[in-house]
């Protein structure tokens, strides 16, 4: 059944996510055409742990993998990416928080446009374990590869299935600017993990902390303080910073450096990501979608 792993792990009645439209699934899997043109996205998501999920549109829905340092650009340096279950086409735009249950955390869209295969077959190609595809995002560009490994360190023969790596090619989007220290900002709303926070209704973003103990329960514990300082300030219309004597909190809302000012890579040649409202991916595939240069 389709969705069917996604929608046993969720309770659909304490979480924002969707619980993903069959019909719809099936709808886009029929109009799609030679895969050109399908949607893809990263999600990067604060929950047990900080990781990016990477999903691509195939078959109506979003095959996913959890990548726990991000997409890299450089081609020498080889990301592991744990595949999981699939997730619905729809899911693909979400940004804000999971209350609790799996999952619980705050996503938000960090990157998201269309792919194309490299392969004539998707589906014989994720069965051999090597799927090389073409990425228009904001921040992925080119080509790129997930090669599945069968273990950490181990081969397709045995191990873990669901161990890949996700490999950067050699070509004009390559080089070695760390691209999720560059633009760590969503796509979506512009903004940071506060910022969702503070856009968020009170109860989900202070009675319900998704994130605890260890590195991220203290990176979520940082993010609460600075998203309350964020709405204070918005209910306030404070436009400029703290006072010099304020709390820790409130300096840390206003303490982000402008991304502009961050260097780029020469050799990459990539172009700081323009950001812009996200719009839910269409029913049909999305093969006219004009192609945006970051």
């Amino acid at each position: 059944m389709v969705l069917e792993k996604y929608r046993q792990k969720r309770n659909f009645t304490s979480t924002p996510e969707p619980a993903g439209d069959v019909t719809l699934a099936a709808e886009r899997a029929r109009k799609a055409s030679s895969g050109t043109g399908l949607f893809f996205c990263v999600q990067k998501h604060l929950a047990s742990h900080l990781h990016y999920d990477f999903r691509l549109e195939h078959e109506g829905v979003l095959l996913s993998w959890a990548v726990p340092k991000g997409p890299s650009l450089d081609p020498k340096t080889k990301r592991l990416a744990m595949q999981t279950e699939d997730h619905p086409i729809e899911y693909g735009t979400f940004e804000g928080v999971i209350p609790e249950g799996y999952g619980a955390g705050i996503v938000m869209l960090w990157d998201q446009g269309t792919w194309k295969p490299e392969v004539d077959d998707v589906a014989a190609a994720l069965k051999k374990g090597d799927l090389k595809v073409t990425l228009d995002g904001y921040k992925m560009k080119g080509s790129w590869v997930l090669v599945r490994t069968g273990g950490r360190y181990g081969s397709r023969s045995g191990g873990d299935a669901r161990s890949w790596l996700l490999i950067k090619h050699r070509d004009e989007w390559a080089g070695e600017l760390d691209i999720t220290e560059f633009a760590p900002h969503s796509v979506k709303s512009e903004g940071d993990f506060e910022d969702i926070l503070a856009a968020d209704r009170p109860d989900v973003w202070i009675s319900n902390r998704p994130a605890k103990g260890g590195e991220a329960g203290a990176m979520f514990a940082k993010i609460i303080e600075r998203a309350a300082a964020l709405k204070i300030a918005r209910e306030e219309g404070r436009t400029s910073p703290p006072a010099a004597d304020a709390p820790p909190a409130a300096k840390s809302a206003t303490a982000r450096a402008p991304e502009a000012k961050r260097p780029a890579a020469q050799k990459s040649g990539l172009k700081k990501p323009r950001t812009r409202k996200a719009s839910a991916p269409r029913k049909e595939a999305s093969g006219s979608r004009k192609k945006v240069r970051a």
